[in-house]
């Protein structure tokens, strides 16, 4: 990149990063603390990558999402996914008219902006991948013709990590076309003090609408075009190398304990979100401390582990940070 176009992507990232900031502080009237899954939510929005959020009810998962809706002059659409649910439900299906003797789709919840697919274990595995070519192509079919989603679409998903009876897990394939996956904590002693100072009442904050959509697509524009190493780049696909094939990388211990590694996704998902991660800081340019700070979100879904992992009480994030001490920036 010339000197004049790093001048102007920095430039542009100072401006718009401001409505990012205004969004963000729109959401902390309501949700205290969880600062890794509103920038999480962010990053996804910025760059069109869906997310899947983990964690015990009460933490303000489907909060976040739908405060995040309502600062953006967006069509939030919110699905409660259950075990009698259809896909039809979902994505609609073909409707009779009797005036006109003909068919006609009546399009389902899926089409709008951010989709908040709340629970989503909860449905069956048909249900489940009726979201698989919304959340790849962009598009779904109903009957014999396929509609093309608006632009942007995201899908935000939820599960419950415990309460796994009566529940149908993700396959590995829908798991891939998450691009985090964000564990979510409890607050911390100060947190949750606030947060019952704050919301022990039936008064809740106004949420304000910062950013317009024609705001957003230019953001996401600047977003895409921040600039990314060619070290960098390396470094993506040397930790991405390192999970499928650890040997060459010294780690030849993971490869009884690593099953199935990172996909190509893996990779596109560090450098996008590597991006949007240096925007949310004021950069036009992503760093390797870029990838350390989003690879345990962009990769703890995508690992799957042995039972010899199982039995050493291994977690995917376990194997990250191995993967991570021992991969080293080439030059």
């Amino acid at each position: 990149m010339s000197n004049m176009d790093v001048a102007a992507l920095n430039q542009a990232v100072k401006e718009q990063s401001l409505f990012v900031v205004q969004m963000m502080n729109e959401m902390n009237k309501v949700v205290v603390g969880q600062r890794e899954m509103i920038e999480g939510i962010v990053m996804g929005l910025l760059t069109g990558g869906h997310i899947l959020l983990e964690g015990v009810p009460g933490l303000a998962k489907t909060l976040t999402i739908s405060t995040l809706a309502q600062t953006i002059s967006l069509h939030f659409q919110r699905i409660q996914f259950t075990p009698d649910l259809l896909p039809t439900d979902l994505i609609g299906t073909m409707v009779f008219n009797p005036k006109s003797g003909e068919f006609s789709a009546k399009k389902g919840p899926i089409f709008a902006n951010i989709v908040l697919a709340d629970e989503i274990n909860r449905a069956p595995a048909k249900v489940q991948s009726a979201l698989l070519e919304a959340m790849a192509e962009k598009q779904v079919t109903i009957g014999d013709s396929s509609y093309k989603l608006d632009h942007p679409f995201l899908v935000m998903a939820t599960q419950n990590p415990l309460e796994q009876e009566g529940t149908y897990p993700l396959p590995e394939a829908q798991m891939d076309r998450f691009m985090f996956k964000i564990n979510v904590s409890y607050p911390t002693k100060a947190d949750e003090l606030e947060i019952v100072n704050r919301m022990g009442v039936n008064d809740r904050p106004t949420i304000n609408t910062v950013l317009t959509k024609e705001q957003l697509l230019a953001t996401i524009k600047t977003v895409d075009a921040i600039y990314v190493d060619q070290k960098v780049r390396n470094y993506i696909v040397d930790l991405i190398m390192a999970t499928r094939e650890p040997k060459l990388y010294g780690l030849g211990r993971l490869e009884k304990i690593i099953a199935v590694g990172g996909s190509p996704r893996a990779s596109l998902s560090l450098i996008r979100a590597a991006k949007a991660h240096a925007f949310l800081r004021g950069r036009g340019f992503a760093t390797v401390e870029d990838i350390k700070s989003i690879v345990y979100k962009v990769l703890r879904h995508r690992l799957i582990l042995t039972y010899e992992a199982e039995a050493e009480n291994l977690k995917q994030d376990d194997v990250i940070r191995e993967v991570l001490a021992a991969v080293e920036v080439s030059a």
